[in-house]
Formats: C-alpha cells, sequence, structure tokens
C-alpha cells in the first residue's frame, strides 16, 4: 500500500515549481554545502520555466569524469593510492577516489550488508569472518553424527582458488585449501601454512617461515617452492585471474618478485608498505595449487581452473572433494593430511548444490540439511525470533550497477549518461527494501565503501551511515520532490514528459534488468521497477542461473545489473581497485 500510495502521489504531480536536491559527490564526504544546493535549485527553476532543458554539465558532480575515455585517471589515482608511504594522504586520496566513483552514478547503493543462515540446534563451532567466509572444520555435531549436511548455494563457478571471484566460491576454497594465513573464530588473521614471518625494516620484503611437514591431500611435500609456482601463476596475464590486481604492489608485477632459498623459507617483496598484508595472506587467491595437478589436465594453458572441474582434484586444506553429481550435490572428505587434521571430528561435508531458497528450506525442515546459507524472503518475518535463525555483521554493500557502455546511452554526452543514472538511484525506495525484504537490520546505504571500515591510518574511514552522496530516505520522506528532481535529471539527457508526469512516448526509456533467481534478489528487481515506473520507465527483469550471470556481468552483457561487493579485507582499497580498467571485477566496464 504505501508503494501504491507513493506512485500516485507522483503521477498526480504537474511539473512541481521547486527542484530538490543539490550537486552530489562534491567533496571526499559526498555532503553539499547549503549555498552550492541552492544555487543549483535557483538555476534549474529559472531554466525550466524558460522552456529550456537544463543543462546536464551543470547538473554532475565536481568529481566527474567519463567513465569510458578519461577513466585512465581513476587508474592513476589508484596507483598512487597503492603506493603511497603516508597514510594520512593515502586516506584522502582513497575519499577522492570514491567520489570520482559516486560521481559515474553507475554504481548505486541499496543497503550495507549483513548475513543470514540456518543451523541446526545440535550444530556447533561453525564460523564466518566479516567478509562472509564461513568456516566448517572445527565444526562439532551433538547428534553423534559425523557429517554436516549444507547449503551454500548451486553449482560452483571455479573452485580453483586462483580464479574464484564468488563468496560461495571463497567458503569451498577455505575448506580445501589453506594459506599462509587463515582466520580464527573472532575474525582474527592467524597463521595457517605460515608458522611465523619477518619483515624488513622499509616494511617491503617478507620472509616467512613454513610450518614443517606440510603436506598435499595426495601425501606428497608441500614446500615454499608451491607458494611461489602458484602467486606468480594468480599473478600473470596468462592465468586471466579476476583478482590478479591484488598482486600489482609486489615489485616486478606480472612478473612478481617471489622465491623460496629453502624448503619452509618464502620470501616476497612489495612496492611499498601494506597494511593488509595477513588479510592478503588468508585470501584464496594466495592459496596454494600444486603444480603438476595443475598442469597435468590436458588444456591447462587454455582452461587454467579445468584441473579441478571434476572430484578428486589434489589440495591441501581440511576437506579434499571426493564425490562431485553436478548441479546436485558435492561431497567433501577429511583430509589426513592437513596440518590441524587431529582437531576435523567431523568427517565428511554433504553439499547440496541448488540456488532455490524454497527447496533449501523445505530440505532444511524435513532435516536433510544441518545448515542452510539461504532463506526465502517471505520466511524471514517468521524466523526472527528462532534460535536456529543467525544475524551476522558483513562489511559489504549491496548495491545496483549500470554497465557505462550500455546502448541505453548512446547518442548522450557522458555527463548526460551521468545525469540518468542519477535519477535512477534517487528513485529507489531503500527504505522499503530494508523494512519488507531485508527484513533484518539492514542499513540504508548511502556510499559504496561500507560505514565502520578502516581507513588504514587507525581511523573510520565512514563513521556515519548517512553520510553519503545523497538522501538514502529522500523518496520515502519526499516523493514528490524527488520524482521532480529525477525529471529534470532526465530532461537535460534530452526526455520529456506528458502532463501526468511520465516519460512521453516520444522518449521512452526502456532496459532490462539482470539477476540470479533468488526469492530476495528478484524481489528487490520488482521493487525497483515499480520505483521507475512512477515516471514512466520501462524495466524488464531478466533471470539467470548464477554461472551464467556471473558471466554475463563480467562480459558486459547487460544494462542494469543486482550487484554485490562484500570486502576481501578491511581497507577502502579493496572496494576501490576492483573498478580498475583491468580488474576482473570491473562490471561497470569502466574504461572500456
Amino acid at each position: 500500500m504505501k508503494k501504491f500510495i507513493a506512485v500516485l502521489l507522483s503521477l498526480l504531480l504537474v511539473f512541481s515549481l521547486a527542484a530538490c536536491g543539490g550537486n552530489n559527490n562534491s567533496n571526499s564526504g559526498g555532503s553539499n554545502e547549503a549555498t552550492e544546493e541552492a544555487t543549483e535549485e535557483t538555476t534549474e527553476e529559472a531554466t525550466e520555466e524558460a522552456g529550456e532543458a537544463p543543462d546536464a554539465a551543470t547538473l554532475v558532480g565536481e568529481s566527474f569524469i567519463d567513465p569510458v575515455g578519461a577513466w585512465s585517471q581513476y587508474d592513476d589515482l589508484i596507483a598512487q593510492i597503492k603506493s603511497e608511504t603516508d597514510f594520512a594522504h593515502r586516506v584522502e586520496l582513497m575519499h577522492q577516489a570514491e567520489d570520482i566513483l559516486m560521481a559515474t552514478q553507475c554504481v548505486i547503493p541499496i543497503y550495507y550488508y549483513n548475513d543470514i543462515y540456518l543451523q541446526k540446534d545440535y550444530v556447533d563451532g561453525i564460523y564466518s569472518n566479516p567478509y562472509a567466509t564461513k568456516f566448517f572444520m572445527y565444526t562439532k555435531m551433538s547428534n553423534g553424527s559425523d557429517t554436516l549436511r549444507l547449503n551454500l548455494s548451486s553449482e560452483p563457478d571455479y573452485l580453483d582458488p586462483a580464479l574464484n571471484s564468488s563468496v560461495d566460491g571463497a567458503c569451498l576454497a577455505a575448506n580445501s585449501f589453506s594459506g599462509l594465513y587463515t582466520y580464527d573464530s573472532t575474525g582474527v588473521p592467524v597463521p595457517a601454512c605460515a608458522d611465523s614471518y619477518e619483515v624488513s625494516d622499509d616494511g617491503l620484503t617478507y620472509t616467512v617461515k613454513l610450518k614443517e611437514g606440510l603436506k598435499w591431500s595426495d601425501g606428497s611435500d608441500l614446500t615454499a617452492n608451491d607458494f611461489v609456482y602458484s602467486w606468480k601463476r594468480a599473478a600473470s596475464d596468462e592465468t586471466g585471474a579476476d583478482y590478479a590486481y591484488m598482486f600489482d604492489n609486489f615489485k616486478g608485477f606480472p612478473d612478481i618478485d617471489v622465491s623460496a632459498p629453502d624448503a619452509t623459507t618464502f620470501v616476497f617483496t612489495l612496492n611499498a608498505p601494506c597494511a593488509y598484508m595477513e588479510d592478503l595472506m588468508a585470501f584464496p587467491t594466495f592459496f596454494p595449487v600444486k603444480q603438476s595437478a595443475v598442469e597435468g589436465y590436458a588444456d591447462w594453458q587454455t582452461s587454467p581452473g579445468g584441473w579441478c572441474q571434476e572430484a578428486g582434484f589434489v589440495s591441501n586444506g581440511a576437506y579434499v572433494c571426493t564425490g562431485w553429481n553436478h548441479d546436485t550435490s558435492m561431497t567433501y572428505e577429511k583430509n589426513p593430511y592437513w596440518y590441524d587434521a587431529d582437531k576435523v571430528t567431523v568427517e565428511k561435508l554433504e553439499y547440496m548444490l541448488s540456488a532455490d531458497d524454497t527447496a533449501i528450506y523445505a530440505a532444511y525442515n524435513a532435516g536433510d540439511l544441518d545448515f542452510a546459507d539461504s532463506v526465502p524472503t517471505d520466511e524471514v518475518a517468521s524466523l526472527l525470533d528462532n534460535p536456529e535463525f543467525h544475524i551476522v555483521d558483513e562489511l559489504g554493500t549491496y548495491y545496483v550497477a549500470f554497465n557505462c557502455k550500455s546502448a541505453i546511452f548512446e547518442g548522450k554526452t557522458p555527463e548526460q549518461a551521468a545525469c540518468m543514472r542519477e535519477a535512477f538511484t534517487i528513485m529507489i525506495d531503500r527504505d522499503y527494501i530494508c523494512e519488507n525484504i531485508g527484513q533484518t537490520g539492514q542499513v540504508i546505504a548511502t556510499s559504496f565503501i561500507p560505514y565502520g571500515m578502516a581507513d588504514g591510518n587507525g581511523g573510520i574511514f565512514n563513521d556515519d551511515p548517512e553520510n553519503g552522496y545523497f538522501d538514502g530516505m529522500g523518496v520515502t520522506n519526499d516523493p514528490e520532490g524527488v520524482a521532480e528532481r529525477a525529471r529534470t535529471l532526465l530532461k537535460s539527457a534530452g526526455y520529456q514528459f506528458d502532463d501526468d508526469g511520465t516519460l512521453s512516448a516520444d522518449t521512452p526509456i526502456q532496459l532490462e534488468y539482470l539477476t540470479n533467481t533468488t526469492s530476495g534478489h528478484i524481489a528487490i528487481a520488482e521493487s525497483i521497477q515499480q520505483d521507475l515506473a512512477t515516471l514512466g520507465i520501462e524495466l524488464t527483469i531478466q533471470q539467470q542461473d548464477w554461472n551464467v550471470f556471473l558471466e554475463e556481468r563480467k562480459a558486459g552483457n547487460f544494462d542494469f545489473a543486482r550487484e554485490g561487493w562484500i570486502a576481501d579485507f578491511n581497507d577502502p582499497i579493496n572496494m576501490l581497485e576492483m573498478w580498475t580498467t583491468v580488474s576482473g571485477n570491473n562490471d561497470c566496464q569502466f574504461g572500456r
């Protein structure tokens, strides 16, 4: 009813005399000076009263650059941030980078993440870090079973830790591979394959001592040379890893400077000190893979992840994959050669592969699952007081994104395209999405970098969720004013409106929204569809299976898509470096 009333009010609006909102992204905090807002509003009113379309160049933020033709400026800024040794200045530069990113209006934050899952009361010891990676190796089962039955998602895209870029894939990697570091139950990085390390006085050279007696799951020795091979492979252009850019602070990148003076000593050198190196050493891209296993696959050079697309591949973590019925189930069994195997009491993990949260919920209620990482949206309210229903904080942002090269921007200047996207941004009713779809206390997002993230200099990058780039409650509190502001933005891009406030048939906007099939994502898509219909924008929703969805976004085969980014470590650079031109996670196609 709330959304119906909002739509009705907006449809009754005919050319309001006052425009709402100001020039977003005018400084590093995302806020605007009152005098600038007043000047802009006066200019817009005068322009519209004169019957002229406002100039899009006057409406974009001061930090705006062409996200296609001028994006090398952003790339250069990220490179500067990653080489900066003055950490206070580094924070300033990261604010500048977020200003540029948000001024494109391609990245549209919706809410800051939390995570929900169901876990039977006889299960204990499962934990998650702030980056949504779940750890099952220390699970205890008080019902007498030695098998944990669980669901994370549907068929994994990649099990090769160097190639994975999904949260569910990271969970599988963390339980079947071990890096130099891992996370404990409090979310703190702790040694895994590493025993200790030393850093040179200039903070650039790391000398890591490995644990004695490390083994692969086939019983062969795991040595420092395995890390040399694995890190060089992940950083190389030939592998094509989405996260290869994480190595660009390493000396010699992409042919990084890593070495193994002996079997238990691993050395690597950076270009600039890194405050989050332990987090990188715990990240899947930095996990070891066995060279003979990788290159034993017939087409390993053209299909680098092919070596672990069937059960039985060699790994070095707590569990090894012993069964894989594609699109249905996977079985992992305890690896007796893991360095901490004597603490593993659950002998087997049985994964149900499905993205159908209704089927997953039914299996959980029937007693066929002990752990479920997905809950149907229409069941959340009834589960809030259930002790088996868990809500945990995460460091990340649920957002939607535009392909900056979409055909819907054809014939528009970069500034006009940004104004079009800003109109979409302000029309989304985030309060409705959080309260009626999320339902678990999600906080409205008004910036891409989540509030509460450390700034790398002993402080918090953004300690106030309301201090962002737009008013997250704007369309809720002032639907008429925000709708008129959106019309002004669209008029600057050449669109016309009828007397009822909707787009003229002469200048329609029709586009497709891409999402995967989970009920919550579909509900959010439908909510956005309804919000935009207020202006007469025709949004169709295209649902795709998970793996197809990931590849289509990555390839830029979309106009508008649902997205989400949970941080890989607690530093803003992780949320910013993913948008460089060469990044495999640059779904918006910036600079391409």
